[in-house]
């Protein structure tokens, strides 16, 4: 060999190196892993305020009563009242506008949907206050210890599962995406007459992915911590182990939906069907708590639920990594098998 001939790296460095440039040269991939994830959190954030009162919205017919009835309701601290026709109540009741309407009478009558924990809980607040108008008088007034820690408001709650959806969305369709391109292109034909190994080309894209999981758990954790106080409990390796363990789970998934995949089209049908049900049900936005108890093991086994509680249970409670095995137990058995799996199935053409 030459003096000053040129260093030659291992064929997955390389890959991964040109699979990190292809990244950067895209824009779009930018935005949607470190701008989306700001906005959304900024965005319900703002939405979902923490309050020491909670508003409760109440329309009221108008009618003979209509003004007594809102003078009392007016006077009770965190309700807002609109004045309504019949028509406008309805609309109102079906835009969810308003959580109850009161019809003013001698009994008077509470129209909401019961389905709605808002309205239900706008139903006893509004039934408390005229209860009191009309001369009901309770055996003791109790005091309130109202809380607003940090930690167990709704914004601490939601941006652990904001990284969990944003990490699962980059590494499924950022990988899924660049081979499926790659096959239509014809670049894996010509790759599969070169000596490059199958293990080697499904490794590099899922290693690459972890090129930018500092960047982007980073920005969105630090736009929480400094948009809305968003504490940080756990330290700072244990969570990075998490978010890596989380990128290379999906990771794996993103390589066994596209070992075979021919259209962006069949892809996109694929990856919908696995990560919507994941949005629903992986306590993204609301805890999966709320699903019947059936459900819960298959839930808890869904590689987003994992993730997700694993990354609340060290950022809000500061948990430690043996508190959170049964969760890097599923990250691992996903990214694993879904690897195992796609080195069998993957073809080239």
């Amino acid at each position: 060999m030459p003096e000053h001939a040129p260093r030659t790296h291992h064929a997955l460095v390389e890959l991964i190196r040109a699979r990190l440039f292809e990244i950067v040269r895209e824009p779009e991939a930018l935005f949607w892993m470190f701008v989306f994830p700001v906005l959304m959190a900024v965005a319900l954030g703002i939405a979902f305020p923490s309050r020491t009162v909670d508003t409760v919205i109440v329309g009221v017919l108008d009618g003979p009563d209509a003004a007594r009835t809102a003078t009392v309701l007016t006077a009770v601290p965190g309700v807002e009242i609109k004045r309504l026709t019949p028509d406008d109540a309805a609309l109102a009741l079906r835009r969810a506008t308003v959580q109850l309407v009161v019809e003013p009478g001698p009994t008077p009558t509470y129209r909401f949907d019961p389905a709605r924990p808002e309205s239900r809980l706008a139903r006893r607040v509004v039934d408390d206050a005229l209860q009191r108008a009309a001369g009901r008088t309770d055996p003791f007034v109790p005091r309130e210890a109202r809380s607003s820690t940090a930690g167990a408001r709704y914004v601490d709650w939601l941006v652990p599962g904001l990284l969990g959806i944003t990490i699962m969305s980059d590494s499924l369709w950022g990988i899924g995406f660049s081979i499926v391109n790659a096959r239509l292109r014809n670049l894996l034909k010509r790759l599969s007459a070169t000596p490059m190994r199958r293990r080697d080309y499904l490794l590099g894209h899922a290693l690459a992915r972890l090129g930018f999981l500092v960047l982007e758990a980073g920005v969105l954790l630090g736009a929480g911590r400094f948009l809305f106080g968003v504490p940080l409990h756990g330290p700072a390796w244990l969570v990075a182990l998490v978010c890596v363990l989380g990128a290379l789970s999906f990771a794996g998934l993103g390589l066994l939906v596209a070992s075979r995949v021919r259209t962006i089209e069949a892809l996109s049908g694929l990856m919908n069907l696995i990560m919507l049900p994941m949005w629903i049900v992986s306590g993204v936005f609301f805890s999966s708590a709320n699903f019947p108890d059936a459900l819960q093991p298959a839930i808890r086994a869904l590689p987003l639920t994992a993730l997700n509680d694993a990354l609340r249970a060290v950022l809000l409670e500061g948990q430690p990594l043996p508190a959170i095995g049964p969760q890097v137990t599923v990250l691992t058995l996903w990214g694993g098998v879904s690897f195992l799996l796609a080195m069998r199935v993957f073809r080239w053409r």
